[in-house]
């Protein structure tokens, strides 16, 4: 945070704030006391209202939130006494300030986030820069908590622009600090890395050693994501070495544990114990001494390795824990302590006591209103009640654990971006767990409609963390409503097996099971993939057919029956690097009987059919090696393609360099486009970060994409389909083809018809060429334009192996 109200101009007032700074709580507030008692003694209002707000930042900082509150309301009263000055302005912002932090400590960040915009209006009026500026880091600490990562990001650009020519300053190396951080939140590495040695080289002259110290340690997390684990541990070890500062050494010793665990160096992790032991006893019974021992028993706990510190020892730490919380009445820590207890007891077996203390940790978290501790403990409970056999008990849990994740659904982001802990492992396995509960032998129609809607929220979820930002607007829909001769296929990978749902209009959910372990399920997908795509191997069409027979095979004559068209595939995991037209039933491919869409989510479909007449055009593309990417080789073929279109279609042509960022982003917003057509290198990856589209002078990535097609002025409706036609998923990324789902979601087009990995110059002209011709007819879907000219490819004696015609995937809206 930036600096408390600390100092006033007394020598007592500095006394008492080198107490606040140096951990003496007690002894600062017993000095506050005296001096309110003097300054009320003596008729100073001004001087009561200063010592108040102090003495209220001193129980906020030890989590006696309620004496804060207290002290708060009687700073206020005492400012009604004064006539409206400056000076009385001054002191409201002041009083607001703490207010603000109150309410953040209690999880409040909507209350904070008013209250810090009031303090920022009052500094505004009364033209203090200064406060002005430290207001506004306030209002990004409560963006952060909120998860709102992009309007974080604004406000600390704009404040970063108003300090670069002042002195350098701990406000700047603050402000600067904050930006890094939450770069990092949103998954900007390298932005994050750059804007915190920033920081730290003030933070070095100033010299601040608090802020060098957080500067350290936000740098050692951003090394870590970025896979530098040897810089991240080198920037931990020097807070350890240079912070005289027990609560920021402590954070030091604990990320560096957690670094040596991951990293399963047994004997080196042992070694760092007693230092961490000895660190605790240094701590003064604050928040930080609480929390410390918190991550220190979460972070043994997740490595299970009980050589490290017996289970009694883990016990005791969370006791202690306990105890702290209770005597400073911070309710949020005590649940997550009880709650942690509970985890230890869950992995002893000690299964009573364990659903015991996780049922406790639910009141708490619930009476607080903290749902992200709620829906940990709601899961917590789901697995102690399913290791006892009481199905129904876990499935009601899980539930209310999913449901409290959808109402918290903006926070996800907060709770994913925590480095040791992140979505695969403290989100995704509730989704997950819920659906294999739910999913047992011949499961209930009520349970399948559960599981089918559990699986769209995963996919959700999974977007939501992909991009970093909950921004995706979800409609529920009806499929009967959107295309009586669709099929849709909801997949999902459990630990033991594939389960499909598969929804027919009008009539009752379909459950296919196939019993196989997960790597099992994985090796076999991954060998169809570099089958598929190596043209030079002989084609195995047994493999194909296996994993026809997994999805499709048990329903076949269903489809037939129901006059199926379409078939829409919502995939999970591995399944999505996979191009379903790829399917053989033993005589022929599934793109010979059927249209193939696949669907990041029905909910993020928008399911109206549109009239096509006059289909217009704007294509771009870049035939030439750039330099800001040299090694992406030419697409010689683009020009062909792009021409090949124009005569198939009207069309725009931006090629090479007339295909910059600023001419496409005039074009798409002076003219309206049906179809934008991109003819260019691109890759899809599971960083968003990483996903790019090349243009003549530079990239354009997932965000700027969406700026670009969304922001179009003169679209009276979104646009139909955007084409990518020379793309790829990132190699050796299994979850690459989430950054394709996330183009297809993120861009605003109705569909995206892109490459799952790249395709032959000459072949994908042919493949395009024959689409829209179709396209133009007018009378066909975008799903049967692309099956027909998937299927001419197919009978060509030149392009007929699956590495030529099976790349495209049509994503989004298929009518």
């Amino acid at each position: 945070m930036p600096d408390s109200r600390f100092p006033l101009p007394d020598s007592l007032d500095q006394q008492a704030q080198h107490l606040y700074e140096t951990g003496q709580y007690q002894e600062a507030i017993l000095l506050l006391e005296q001096m309110i008692s003097n300054y009320t003694e003596s008729g100073d209002i001004i001087g009561q209202i200063n010592c108040l707000v102090n003495l209220a930042l001193v129980y906020q900082t030890l989590g006696d939130l309620d004496q804060a509150k207290q002290t708060l309301s009687q700073s206020f009263s005492q400012l009604s006494q004064l006539d409206n000055t400056t000076e009385r302005q001054q002191l409201q912002a002041q009083i607001l300030e703490v207010q603000g932090q109150v309410y953040l400590s209690l999880g409040q960040g909507e209350k904070a986030l008013s209250t810090w915009q009031q303090t920022s209006a009052i500094y505004q009026d009364i033209g203090d820069l200064t406060r002005f500026t430290e207001s506004q880091i306030y209002q990004v600490q409560a963006l952060r908590v909120l998860g709102l990562y992009n309007q974080a990001t604004k406000t600390l650009t704009e404040i970063q622009e108003t300090l670069q020519n002042q002195p350098d300053s701990s406000l700047k190396s603050t402000a600067l600090q904050y930006l890094g951080d939450v770069l990092r939140r949103v998954g900007k590495f390298k932005d994050s890395q750059a804007i915190l040695q920033q920081s730290l080289a003030i933070a070095e002259n100033l010299p601040d050693q608090t802020l060098i110290a957080e500067n350290l340690l936000s740098l050692g997390d951003t090394a870590r994501l970025k896979g530098e684990t040897e810089d991240a541990f080198d920037f931990y070890q020097r807070v350890v070495e240079e912070s005289p500062l027990p609560h920021l050494k402590i954070q030091g010793q604990l990320n560096q544990l957690s670094v040596l665990i991951a990293k399963q160096e047994w004997s080196e992790a042992r070694a760092l114990l007693p230092a961490i032991d000895y660190t605790l006893t240094k701590l003064s019974p604050i928040q930080t001494a609480i929390n410390a021992r918190i991550k220190l028993s979460k972070t043994l706990l997740k490595s299970k390795n009980t050589q490290l510190k017996t289970p009694n020892s883990l016990a005791t730490y969370l006791a202690d824990a306990i105890k702290l919380a209770r005597n400073l009445g911070d309710k949020r820590a005590e649940a997550e302590a009880i709650g942690n207890l509970g985890t230890l007891y869950e992995n002893q077996s000690r299964l009573d006591e364990a659903q015991d203390l996780t049922e406790k940790a639910l009141l708490i978290a619930q009476e607080i209103q903290a749902p992200d501790l709620a829906y940990q403990w709601q899961w917590q409970l789901g697995r102690i009640l399913n290791l006892k056999e009481d199905k129904k008990g876990a499935r009601a849990a899980y539930s209310q654990s999913v449901q409290t994740l959808k109402y918290i659904r903006s926070d996800l982001v907060a709770i994913s971006s925590d480095i040791q802990f992140g979505f695969r492992e403290r989100v995704e396995p509730v989704y997950r767990e819920l659906v294999g509960l739910l999913l047992e032998p011949n499961a209930s129609q009520e349970n399948l409609k559960q599981a089918r809607d559990v699986i769209e929220s995963l996919q959700l979820a999974e977007l939501d963390n992909f991009f970093r930002d909950a921004c995706l607007d979800a409609k529920p829909v009806n499929i009967d409503e959107i295309d009586p001769k669709a099929a849709i296929f909801y997949t999902i990978i459990l630990p033991d097996r594939l389960e499909v749902i598969v929804t027919l209009p009008g009539q009752p959910l379909r459950q296919i099971t196939t019993n196989l372990p997960q790597p099992e399920i994985e090796h076999q997908l991954a060998s169809v993939i570099r089958n598929i795509t190596s043209p030079w191997r002989a084609l195995r069409k047994e493999n194909l057919q296996t994993i026809h027979d997994w999805l499709i095979g048990p329903i076949e004559a269903e489809l037939a029956n129901s006059n199926i068209r379409t078939l829409v595939f919502i995939p999970d995991g591995a399944l999505r690097n996979i191009p379903m037209s790829v399917l053989y039933d033993g005589e022929r491919y599934s793109i010979e009987k059927y249209s193939i869409a696949v669907a990041p989510s029905l909910q993020l479909i928008d399911s109206q059919a549109n009239v096509r007449q006059n289909v217009s055009v704007l294509s771009a593309g870049v035939a030439e090696v750039r330099p800001h990417r040299p090694n992406l080789g030419a697409l010689p073929g683009v020009k062909v393609e792009l021409e090949n279109i124009n005569a198939e279609v009207p069309s725009l042509i931006l090629l090479n360099e007339s295909f910059t960022e600023s001419n496409f982003n005039t074009e798409v917003n002076t003219s309206a486009y049906e179809v934008v057509h991109l003819a260019t290198h691109g890759e899809f990856s599971s960083v968003a970060e990483e996903t790019f589209l090349l243009t003549w002078d530079e990239e354009i990535n997932l965000n700027e994409l969406n700026t670009l097609i969304s922001a179009d002025q003169k679209q009276k409706n979104p646009i139909e389909l955007l084409v990518l036609s020379a793309c790829r998923t990132a190699p050796g990324d299994s979850r690459a083809a989430l950054g394709l789902a996330g183009v297809a979601v993120r861009s605003g087009a109705r569909s995206t018809l892109a490459s799952l990995w790249s395709v032959d110059d000459v072949a994908t002209t042919e493949l395009m060429t024959r689409f829209y011709q179709r396209l133009a007819k007018g009378n066909f879907t975008k799903a049967e334009a692309l099956r027909q000219a998937q299927q001419q490819l197919l009978q060509s004696e030149q392009f007929n192996h699956p590495l030529y015609w099976s790349a495209f995937i049509l994503l989004g809206n298929w009518l």
